[in-house]
């Protein structure tokens, strides 16, 4: 017996050909059954595994950004006391920051070779006028005989000439008095204006030789803040004040009354972090660029009637710049692959693909973007969980939410 027949024999099919093919069609009809409910369960199970994540759809935004510069603070004059003469000091008439007007005294060089100077210089001129006094008696007398031809005309030449010498000596000695004048001065130092008097190194009785610093003297009634901008941030500010078809002459024009006219305050930030009460406005800016860094340099002015800011203090201004059809993406929908960071977009098929972008800049917890489209669906949170290409449920979230950190006109 063949073994085929055998197993028909041990399975009772054998024998029972009616009943054999009745079991063998129900045996093929319930395994269709069973396929069909197990394929059924398995497309159930897949979209209830569909990962439901948080999707927002871009619309383009109009935003102010602030924008901050580091910045060094001066005082609007700031000049270095000097000697301008070797002397010792003999009175110091004011303190370390002390406030001093515009012509104070501050300090007393000594001066006694320089009175000297001054009664030599007079004792000079004194004489020269005296001897122009006699070669002027002494024409007028010539004169009277030369007339009356007692002497001839060549005696009264010879006396005009004395005269005019003497006449010089006058001038050479009010020269010397004027310098000997000027040197006593410059024994007593005075404030070249309303300031504030800074260190004095040199105490009294201190030999001083010309150009030695006695102090500096500051006006800190203002202050000037310089920050340094790159060439395309200033392409860009400039552009968006100037008319792009003006020829030079206008442009230049143009830059003046845009400097001069109105224009949006700026914000200084101190170095404790905290915001400086009063505003300030730009005045200039240079006429170059920086060789080694490409950057030109600005100058705000800020009012400083407290006198909070002193001479060379740090801080940073802060403007707002605007921005207008930009997109916002939050930090937390991006990560980020060496210099491009990335987003999931969310498909009609609600499928997620990776999608790289280059931010212009950071606003808050928000990256400012452009190369979007309006409407791109962008998974919010939850982006860990994606891989590209893979079959999403989105869940849309309003922008209330998205933007709830930020103060937009939604």
């Amino acid at each position: 017996m063949s073994k085929k027949n055998q197993w028909l024999r041990l399975s009772g099919i054998v024998n029972r050909p009616c009943q054999s093919l009745s079991t063998l069609f129900a045996l093929l009809l319930f395994g269709t059954v069973l396929a069909s409910c197990s394929e059924g369960r398995g497309k159930n199970k897949k979209n209830a595994e569909l990962l439901e994540v948080p999707v927002f759809s871009l619309t383009p935004k109009d935003i102010k950004v602030p924008q901050t510069y580091v910045c060094d603070l001066q005082a609007i004059q700031f000049v270095e006391v000097r000697s301008k003469l070797e002397g010792f000091v003999e009175n110091i008439y004011v303190d370390e920051g002390q406030e001093v007007r515009k012509g104070q005294a501050l300090f007393q060089l000594s001066s006694a070779e320089y009175n000297e100077l001054v009664n030599s210089a007079t004792a000079k001129l004194m004489q020269a006028k005296a001897e122009e006094k006699a070669a002027s008696l002494e024409v007028e007398r010539l004169k009277v005989l030369v007339d009356k031809k007692i002497y001839s005309a060549s005696e009264l030449e010879l006396a005009q000439s004395r005269k005019q010498m003497a006449e010089s000596a006058i001038l050479e000695a009010e020269s010397m008095l004027k310098n000997a004048q000027v040197g006593l001065s410059y024994t007593t130092i005075r404030a070249p204006f309303d300031g504030i008097v800074d260190r004095i190194p040199y105490k009294t009785g201190s030999l001083v030789k010309s150009g030695d610093l006695l102090t500096n003297i500051t006006d800190i009634s203002e202050i000037f803040a310089y920050y340094r901008i790159t060439e395309n941030e200033y392409l860009e500010y400039m552009r968006g004040e100037l008319d792009k078809n003006a020829d030079t002459e206008q442009m230049n024009e143009q830059v003046r009354e845009t400097l001069q006219g109105e224009q949006e305050e700026i914000s200084l930030i101190l170095s404790d972090g905290i915001e400086y009460p009063y505003k300030g406005r730009l005045e200039t800016m240079e006429a170059d660029f920086e060789q080694g860094t490409g950057s030109i340099a600005l100058r705000v002015r800020f009012p400083n009637p407290d006198g909070l800011i002193k001479h060379g203090a740090s801080g940073k201004v802060q403007m707002s710049n605007e921005l207008h059809d930009v997109y916002l993406i939050p930090q937390k929908s991006t990560f980020e692959i060496q210099e491009y960071n990335y987003v999931y977009l969310v498909n009609e098929e609600n499928k997620v693909n990776v999608r790289s972008f280059r931010p212009l800049m950071r606003h808050g917890l928000y990256y400012v973007a452009q190369d979007f489209n309006t409407n791109d669906k962008v998974v919010l949170e939850g982006i860990q969980l994606l891989k590209d290409e893979a079959t999403v449920k989105p869940n849309p979230i309003g922008e209330e939410e998205v933007y709830r950190s930020l103060d937009l006109p939604l």
